[in-house]
């Protein structure tokens, strides 16, 4: 709106200098024209009335008092040439004196003769000042040239120039007022649009799946906006009821995937336990002398298989706990090392930048976190000829990292993306639910966890928790 009424006003302001200087154009160029006219009406009108011969020698004669008097009644000066340039009589007095003008250049006598209308007009600078000169035959009563008319007209501009000053003046304070206004009217405009806009912005900024989101009321609003926040409004309501069946779908899912694993790994050791008692019920002799050797076989395998189902449901309870935040402040270097102290291999090392960096964690959980990622990676290397873990923690700007690094057999590019899913395993062993675990208690922290892997060259978990500022 702004720009349009500036647009307008410099157009308006263009035109009206160029509407301007074309009808001072148009003025001089009539009025020097009706000048023209009425000084060869006073000059026939003498040739009529005159006793001398109507010839050119005698225009001197003929014109010798009468010119001052045609120049004073028409209150302009003009010359008169003969048919060769020169000058003949001029009704300013001391025009005689001036060479510049006393024979007429070849240029206007050519341009005279070769005007159909047998007129030339000629635009001449006098000092500082632009004038024309006009240049017309004067003729007898048979329409023979016996002279020439010299007619120079200034053009005085300063009444139009003032005229012009004064409308511009009036025009630039309508523009003023009316671009005042429409700032005015612009600015409540747009905040009656933003308001309801910027509400509505807010509003599609907080909405999230996770949680309940609130309508949008909004009294009063304009047509376009009222069928906007309509379909906001329904499009919560679309949400929430989305969300509702995502979240029974996904619960149901879940339990379904987790009967099936804990089914699957229970019936593992199950089916080699029957086959034990099975083969002690039909081998087993009482009266022979390796009995108690072979009962205590069958106890251990017995004990073995039932063991393996203990540790299955004891890393189903791990996963499904959440860890507490217990916001303990503690050593992270230090609790790390401590760890590793119930790995006997001799290839895991373990480096720190520093002797201490603090954070606040659980510190069961952390050791958890890294005897798991060191588990992994001692599964990752059981074919490698120097086998080798590098265990790092070091500072990070505002968070504590700690690094499991092995030269082990990597990841494949194509599970990289299902590492971190519980019951995902690669290995013929195990449950796949440590790396998820690891995961849940990292991010319960407010942490991260990442990894980076070269089929056939290792891989380097790297976990990032906020630390402690000191």
């Amino acid at each position: 709106m702004i720009l349009l009424v500036l647009i307008a006003s410099v157009l308006i302001a263009g035109v009206t200098l160029y509407q301007y200087r074309e009808q001072s154009r148009d003025y001089h160029v009539v009025r020097l024209e009706r000048k023209e006219a009425q000084i060869k009406q006073s000059i026939e009108y003498a040739l009529k009335e005159t006793t001398y011969p109507v010839i050119t020698d005698n225009l001197s004669l003929i014109f010798r008092d009468e010119i001052y008097r045609i120049a004073d009644v028409q209150n302009v000066n003009f010359n008169i040439y003969d048919l060769q340039g020169n000058l003949v009589k001029s009704s300013k007095p001391r025009f005689r004196n001036d060479s510049l003008v006393s024979v007429l250049p070849d240029e206007i006598l050519t341009n005279l003769n070769a005007s159909p209308t047998k007129r030339y007009v000629q635009d001449r600078v006098a000092g500082m000042d632009r004038y024309k000169a006009s240049y017309t035959y004067i003729t007898d009563n048979r329409f023979k040239p016996i002279g020439i008319l010299n007619l120079p007209y200034f053009e005085d501009n300063s009444f139009n120039d003032m005229e012009l000053r004064e409308f511009l003046i009036r025009l630039g304070m309508v523009y003023i007022f009316m671009l005042l206004f429409a700032i005015a009217l612009a600015y409540f405009i747009s905040k009656y649009i933003t308001r309801s806009l910027q509400t509505i912005s807010e509003k599609i900024t907080k909405t999230e799946l996770t949680k309940r989101n609130e309508k949008i009321i909004i009294e009063n609003p304009g047509e376009e906006i009222g069928k906007l926040i309509d379909s906001y409004n329904e499009m919560i309501d679309a949400l929430e009821e989305s969300a509702a069946k995502l979240a029974r779908s996904e619960r149901e899912q879940a339990w379904r995937e987790m009967a099936k694993q804990v089914a699957h790994e229970i019936k593992n050791p199950l089916t080699p336990m029957r086959l034990s008692v099975q083969s002690f019920e039909r081998k087993f002799d009482p009266s022979d002398p390796k009995a108690p050797e072979k009962v205590k076989e069958y106890c251990n395998t017995l004990i073995q298989q039932i063991d393996t189902m203990s540790s299955i449901a004891s890393a189903f309870s791990n996963f499904a706990e959440m860890p507490a935040q217990q916001n303990e402040t503690l050593n992270v270097v230090k609790t790390v090392k401590l760890a590793l102290d119930i790995f006997n291999e001799n290839y895991i090392h373990f480096i720190a930048d520093e002797e201490e960096i603090i954070a606040k964690l659980d510190r069961t959980q952390l050791v958890r976190v890294v005897t798991n990622l060191v588990k992994n990676a001692i599964q990752a290397i059981p074919d490698v000829d120097a086998p080798r873990i590098l265990v790092s923690v070091s500072s990070e700007e505002k968070y504590v990292k700690i690094s499991v690094a092995d030269n082990g057999v990597g990841i494949a590019d194509g599970v990289r993306d299902k590492v971190f899913e519980p019951k995902f395993t690669t290995k013929t062993s195990g449950m796949g639910l440590g790396l998820g675990m690891v995961k849940n208690i990292v991010e319960t922290y407010k942490g991260t966890i990442t990894f980076t892997s070269q089929e056939g060259k290792g891989t380097v978990f790297t976990v990032r928790f906020p630390r402690v500022l000191t």
